[in-house]
């Protein structure tokens, strides 16, 4: 059997770029030494690459250049899913979507094209209503560029990883869909309540 089974694979690279760019979070692993490197940062889609930076205290900085492989993993919205939401008999799951991709990547060393990387994802995490603008003569900006070291991935592997019950009724995998909505909506609220007060 094909483990994970077909029907929660998502080969439609639009679909992926979606996740990539609603949820640009992502989990940025290195091996060195057989020993991973895990770091958590937002990376952006642009030119068919993924455009990154990173502090140069972080001992995974210097793994990111010389076309070294890398995983990333982009998590999107996710959540239990309790048979009582389902109109048919079912046991308890968990729905999900991730993406995974590996591909090799490469420092790039130039101040100017990162001061103007950081502003571009700037104005992208902005997005849609732009209330702050990075500008290129922030004096904060430009005594930051010498600790902070830009890098793009080439993706060389896509894989998108869409567990939403597919495998029920479509009235079960509407239902499924529906608590996805649901939970995730509640769910910070109520955990925001508990650990930032």
């Amino acid at each position: 059997m094909n483990y994970p089974p077909k029907y929660h694979l998502d080969d439609n690279q639009d679909h992926l770029i979606e996740v990539i760019k609603a949820y640009p979070l992502a989990t940025l692993i290195s091996v060195d030494k057989n020993e991973p490197l895990v770091t958590h940062l937002p990376l952006i889609f642009e030119n068919e690459k993924l455009i990154g930076h990173i502090d140069i205290y972080n001992p995974q900085a210097k793994l990111l250049k010389g076309n070294k492989e890398v995983t990333v993993i982009f998590s999107g919205p996710q959540c239990y899913i309790s048979p009582s939401v389902y109109g048919t008999t079912q046991l308890p799951t968990w729905n999900y979507i991730k993406v995974h991709l590996k591909g090799t990547v490469q420092a790039i060393e130039s101040n100017a094209a990162l001061k103007q990387s950081l502003i571009t994802m700037t104005e992208f995490l902005e997005a849609p209503d732009h209330k702050y603008i990075l500008e290129p003569d922030n004096p904060r900006l430009n005594r930051n560029l010498n600790y902070i070291k830009m890098f793009e991935i080439s993706i060389t592997n896509w894989e998108g990883k869409f567990k939403l019950s597919q495998d029920k009724k479509p009235s079960d995998t509407k239902a499924a869909r529906t608590q996805l909505i649901q939970a995730n909506q509640e769910s910070i609220k109520q955990f925001l309540d508990k650990v930032f007060i």
